[in-house]
């Protein structure tokens, strides 16, 4: 794609704007913000992951994937305010869903070890992780708040913090796969995945292309369901205080 080509697709900025403009959403300022950011994002990951190609370094296959864990938890940390210490727990969460995934890849041979297929494996599988955290911590809030009755009776009859929040547990956990289960029903139908439309427009084989979303679909609904289930297994003591009382968050 030219230059120029690449300058004509701002026309899809400006619609947004003047949307945003004649509906008076106020989103104006957000999208020039996020526009140059992506812009700039992804202009200086294109030439770090050229750079990083070329030379091959192992030391790269682990600095870039901690890189990306950590801004990602940073950014899943923001629907948890005033949670503290909730940021290592989706750390640990989102590193433990990539070393399983990244050793079941390399383990049985379906993908090189090599960084050209590593990183990007891994900036997948770890902006799904990332978004499901959000999810859970988001829907987590919710439950917790709608359902503080209940879990304070438990309470009181002797439950554990554990047995208490169990069932608002289940249900955010439920919550934020479901989008991730709901994308693998209609893939290939209404929706045709970014990594399968590159290769196609890269000048892949459809069949090939079609191969590599697969295993992405496939190891990215794992993912999903490691961290949403690890995470909720780290944070749910962070709704209660020392004596096992709910905390107003």
């Amino acid at each position: 794609m030219s230059i120029m080509a690449l300058s004509f697709t701002l026309i899809f900025i400006m619609i947004t704007i003047l949307v945003s403009l004649w509906q008076k959403l106020g989103l104006e300022k957000d999208i020039l913000i996020g526009t140059i950011r992506s812009a700039v994002q992804l202009l200086i990951m294109g030439y770090v992951l050229q750079f990083i190609f070329d030379t091959e370094h192992p030391l790269f296959l682990v600095l870039i994937p901690f890189i990306m864990i950590s801004v990602a938890s940073w950014n899943a940390s923001k629907r948890a305010e005033g949670m503290s210490g909730v940021v290592w727990r989706i750390a640990v969460s989102i590193a433990c869903t990539e070393i399983i995934t990244m050793g079941l890849f390399i383990g049985f041979n379906i993908i090189e070890p090599i960084a050209r297929y590593i990183i990007p494996m891994s900036g997948m599988i770890i902006g799904n992780s990332m978004i499901v955290s959000g999810l859970f911590l988001n829907h987590m809030k919710r439950e917790v708040d709608a359902s503080r009755g209940e879990i304070e009776a438990l309470l009181s009859l002797g439950a554990t913090a554990r047995q208490a929040i169990h069932a608002s547990l289940k249900r955010s956990v439920k919550a934020s796969m479901i989008p991730t289960i709901d994308s693998m029903k209609t893939v290939g139908l209404v929706q045709l995945p970014g990594m399968m439309t590159g290769m196609i427009v890269a000048g892949a084989s459809p069949v090939e292309a079609v191969r590599y979303q697969i295993l992405i679909m496939f190891s990215i609904t794992s993912a999903a369901a490691v961290t949403s289930i690890m995470l909720s297994q780290l944070c749910y003591r962070l709704w209660f205080t020392k004596d096992i009382r709910l905390r107003r968050l």
